[in-house]
């Protein structure tokens, strides 16, 4: 898979949740990358193992997850929301 596209990884973006079947996707906790590799090179790994970086399954769970395009990351933002509590 390491000719990801971005209208594939738009496609996999859009993926539904509640009609996807949970056969098919991939538990993230069965996913190990090289965390030897180049940035770039664990990405594509990364998106190689778990098939869709926007839709996977953490044991019996569905996970989907969104990403915006800003400098800020999940630890500040969810540091922000605990305070704002």
């Amino acid at each position: 898979m390491n000719n990801v596209t971005a209208s594939a990884l738009d496609e996999m973006s859009r993926i539904d949740i509640r009609t996807v079947d949970p056969d098919t996707l991939v538990d993230i906790r069965d996913v190990e990358v090289d965390h030897e590799l180049p940035k770039e090179a664990r990405i594509l790994n990364f998106i190689e193992k778990i098939k869709n970086p926007y839709c996977f399954k953490h044991g019996k769970v569905i996970v989907k997850v969104g990403f915006a395009d800003t400098e800020d990351t999940f630890e500040n933002r969810f540091e922000s929301y605990l305070r704002s509590i």
